[in-house]
């Protein structure tokens, strides 16, 4: 009995090593930033915010049917939240959802800038 506990011992220790590696590691994977759009990319970002969300939210950001874009009205607003706002949306108000013309990380792109003073 003994040598069968220990074979069975030994036989879970190296799948749970490899678990606890991979447990250990993933949260510094995902929490890698992704890279920023290439230049091309964001003058058509600029662009989108410019056109596209300043139809609701005012040409200069300053608000409209949608609130204020600036770094002012944002600053206590969690990153992920307006984030998360870009791209899924918010269900039951005007504001739609980015998903299908930007990835997470081009959404993530457009909070930085327009926390930082959106480029002209």
């Amino acid at each position: 009995m003994r040598c069968r506990s220990s074979k069975l011992t030994r036989g879970l220790i190296m799948p749970s090593c490899l678990f606890l590696v991979l447990l250990l590691c993933s949260p510094t994977v995902l929490a890698q930033k992704a890279p920023p759009p290439s230049a091309e990319r964001q003058k058509q970002l600029v662009h989108l915010v410019r056109q596209d969300c300043g139809s609701c939210h005012g040409m200069t950001l300053q608000g409209g049917l949608g609130p204020s874009l600036k770094p002012q009205s944002l600053q206590n607003k969690p990153v992920d939240s307006l984030v998360a706002t870009i791209y899924n949306g918010r269900p039951g108000t005007p504001m739609p959802p980015w998903q299908r013309f930007l990835s997470e990380a081009e959404a993530r792109w457009i909070v930085e800038q327009l926390l930082a003073g959106f480029p002209e």
